[in-house]
């Protein structure tokens, strides 16, 4: 205003308004308008003006005086600070409250039911194969755990669990009084969901910031989940000592009992390790835990789940204990759950793995797998000793779907980890001739076609036949049933390298194969798992799919983060697989496999015998299984057996896996006149074939009947590309006994013989050893033998158990 005034002062009488707004005078005034307009304020105007900033200049010093409050300034007054210190706490509160929750699991992760850095492996029925970490044994109801039992934890930790939020502040003050009272740290004040959420989700740090973070999450799962569900996750979660996590578990430890076995005073034995399983534990500390208990017991008499005389007699109860290993560290199946462990990275990210607490549901058939390990006990126990061969292998497929059923990777799993059925790399034998027959019937080939067992090099390779005998003109089915080398040979250069690799890798052999001429005889090295899921395809008409041993993946919070959804490819045509199934079954019904026979249940399948008889392989298959079985040594040793014991072992678990399963047979054979092929052979143009022995010595090429020191001679001089052409028709001291006839032009007629003879084998197995079945002292030639005495070994040799 001051300014204002200054202005109007200095204002020259002739300055023009002529470009302003004139200003308007006050009704009344008019007689003014001539001053006014001359440039000068009448004395009305400036005593207004004057007035105004005298009423301004009022009330300013009244909003000073208000202010200052006399001559005190705000800030040094006391209700000054406290306004402020008050508001500033609840802004500190908001705060810390919004740090909290942003370092907190979301909202989804509060369901979580198993602890951080745990993995547990299921069988298909539900059951425990293998827990790791700090994991529940038995995961248990609430409905299955004893009322008194929930009443007993209650009233030992939490007794006012069904009135609070997740934070009790009376419990908190009681325990701080209890305590100064007792000079000790005698009662917590965390409540139940308190310790749950430090279970599943903090550290045991102590620290403020940590104990914070528990009550706010205590709060939240108050939030997110039911009293009742909230007590379920807590008694199957608790640490209990002795390596027990939740009741299940500490029942089984310290009284070998199921929870609803236990006693009152048991119940409230356990009930009392929770604030410290190493000071209460009964079997470290017996008088801490007898204390404790009656603790427990009087607090559930004054809450009125206990009468006084229930009491007094739990009190009195000796404290009687029965440990036993916390069935956490059992594990079943180890050949079967490390091969989990290692499948695990494939289907979820190392992130996952390393968070833990992930569940993994198998397709393990906990049934089939105890009649696997006992059928491999058996031979390694039986036909092991005698035959020379120390470890054994087996796994059974579903082939519809690729689930792996059974598996034992060795003999003993505590002594060595190695897994044969998918970490060994070994030569096939004659069991890869079944790709060789089946990619030569996919070109169109019938299983008729003959070919001519005769001397055979080709650039310079020389496959020969066990005994190095020949057989003439022969079909290729019976060929394959009789495990012919030189015919696989021959077959091989018809069809070509590159249609039978492709037609293995597509049936499931996963080995690299290498095109050579000893490729038909099994040079290759592969897997049991692979072989065995490769003859599957037979089985489900030429359709191929994964094999795998996991059908879910679920986390913490029991969500599914992983399902199986392998989908079947079409690896060989199905008319095809039907032929190469008919073949198969011909070598059960009537050639090298018979011991893996089944009563009234159609069984296909082949042998494999690598040189010296080191491996010893039998794969077969009914429609709804397929089994493989390998025997041998790890460290290559030739062995005394032959593939007779595989099939032998095969038979043993199937006999026990199909009771009950219904039968179903084949598909038939597919008229073989007119049909076409689906793959195109590339016949190999060989450099040089010779129908004739390499052998400068014709007496090289003997017959079956040749003497062992004669094959010795022959055996020192092959080189070891032509040792792994072995067929699964050598070693004869050990072959399965069957009276050979002359080979019949007729196939169907040398089947009709085959099932006669092998009638006649079941007639003579009621008086004899079990061993029977599979055992001759020598092979089968082209005009028949008679059985020699059995040798020194095979004298002294004990009945099968």
């Amino acid at each position: 205003m001051g300014k204002l005034t200054s202005w109007f002062k200095r204002r020259p009488a002739n300055s023009s308004d002529s470009d302003q707004e004139q200003p308007r005078l006050p009704p009344g005034n008019h007689h003014e308008h001539e001053e006014f307009t001359n440039g000068r304020l009448p004395p009305t105007y400036l005593v207004q003006t004057r007035q105004l900033l005298s009423q301004m200049k009022s009330l300013s010093s009244g909003i000073k005086d208000k202010l200052s409050l006399g001559d005190k300034p705000l800030y040094r007054r006391i209700w000054f600070w406290a306004g402020l210190g008050v508001g500033g706490g609840i802004v500190a509160v908001i705060y810390g409250i919004g740090s909290i929750d942003r370092t907190l699991p979301d909202k989804a992760a509060l369901n979580a039911v198993i602890r951080e850095q745990t993995l547990t492996i299921k069988a298909a029925d539900g059951a425990i194969l293998q827990q790791q970490g700090e994991a529940t044994r038995e995961q248990l109801k609430l409905e299955q755990i004893p009322d008194n039992l929930e009443k007993a934890f209650i009233a030992s930790e939490d007794r006012r669990f069904q009135q609070h939020n997740g934070v009790d502040p009376q419990g908190i003050v009681r325990a701080v009084l209890n305590n100064l009272r007792s000079q000790n740290v005698v009662e917590g004040g965390s409540t139940i969901t308190q310790q749950l959420a430090r279970i599943l989700f903090l550290k045991q740090e102590r620290t403020i910031w940590r104990k914070l973070k528990e009550v706010r999450l205590a709060q939240k799962m108050e939030q997110e989940l039911t009293k009742d569900q909230i007590l379920e996750r807590y008694m199957n979660l608790v640490y209990l000592g002795s390596g027990a996590y939740g009741v299940a578990d500490a029942a089984w430890v310290y009284f070998s009992k199921s929870p609803d076995q236990l006693s009152i005073a048991e119940m409230a034995t356990i009930a009392g390790l929770a604030p410290a399983p190493s000071l209460y534990a009964p079997d470290k500390n017996p008088e801490a835990a007898k204390v404790r208990r009656n603790l427990v017991l009087q607090r559930m008499q004054e809450d009125g789940v206990i009468t006084a005389a229930q009491r007094q007699a739990a009190v009195k109860e000796p404290l009687a204990l029965k440990s036993s290993p916390p069935k956490r560290l059992q594990v079943e199946s180890p050949y079967f759950t490390s091969y989990i462990q290692k499948e695990l990275p494939k289907y979820v990210s190392g992130d996952v793995l390393a968070g833990g607490g992930l569940v993994v549901e198998t397709t393990l058939n906990q049934t089939w797998q105890k009649a696997a390990e006992e059928a491999v006990a058996k031979t390694l126990r039986n036909q092991g000793r005698w035959e020379n061969f120390k470890q054994a292998a087996m796994v059974a497929i579903d082939p519809r779907n690729g689930e792996i059923q059974a598996m034992v990777g060795g003999k003993d799993f505590g002594k060595n980890q190695f897994n044969r059925v998918t970490q060994a790399q070994r030569q096939p034998g004659s069991t890869f001739k079944g790709f060789v027959y089946a990619t030569a019937i996919a070109t169109g080939k019938s299983p008729y076609d003959t070919y001519l067992d005769q001397p055979f090099v080709v650039d310079g390779y020389e496959p020969k036949n066990y005994g190095e005998t020949f057989h003439g003109s022969m079909s290729m089915r019976n060929a394959l049933t009789r495990s012919i080398n030189i015919i696989a040979v021959k077959v091989l250069i018809d069809v070509g390298f590159a249609p039978i690799i492709k037609v293995a890798h597509d049936m499931g052999i996963k080995s690299e194969l290498k095109p050579t001429y000893s490729l038909a005889l099994g040079s290759n090295e592969v897997n049991l798992l692979e072989l065995t899921s490769a003859y599957g395809s037979f089985a489900t008409q030429g359709l191929h799919t994964e094999v795998h041993g996991i059908r879910r993946i679920l986390n913490r919070q029991g969500k599914v983060i992983w399902s199986s959804d392998f989908k079947s490819k079409r690896a060989l045509d199905a008319d095809s697989a039907a032929i190469m199934t008919w073949m198969l079954r011909n070598v059960v019904e009537g050639g090298t496999g018979g011991a893996a026979q089944l009563d009234n249940r159609p069984v296909a399948g082949k042998t494999g015998t690598s040189d010296e008889a080191r491996d010893l392989w039998f794969i077969g298959y009914i429609p709804q299984l397929v089994t493989g079985v390998w025997l041998g040594n790890d460290d290559n040793r030739p062995t005394y057996g032959s593939s007779s014991s595989a099939a032998y072992t095969w038979h043993e678990f199937m006999e026990k896996a199909v009771d009950g399963m219904p039968v179903e047979k084949f598909p038939q054979r597919p008229k073989l006149e007119g049909r076409k092929g689906t793959l195109k052979a590339q016949r190999i143009k060989p450099g040089q074939v010779l129908n004739r022995s390499l052998a400068s010595d014709e007496s090289e090429q003997v017959s079956s009947d040749d003497s062992g020191s004669s094959r010795r001679r022959r055996r020192s001089r092959r080189s070891y590309s032509q040792q792994v052409e072995q067929s699964d028709n050598d070693t004869p001291r050990r072959r399965l006994r069957r009276d050979r006839t002359q080979e019949s032009t007729s196939s169907d007629s040398s089947s009709e013989s085959s099932r006669s003879r092998r009638r006649s084998r079941r007639v003579e197995s009621d008086s004899s050893p079990p061993r029977r079945t599979r055992r001759s002292s020598s092979p089968a030639n082209s005009s028949g033998s008679s059985s020699p005495q059995p040798s020194w070994r095979d004298r002294l040799r004990p009945p099968q158990e």
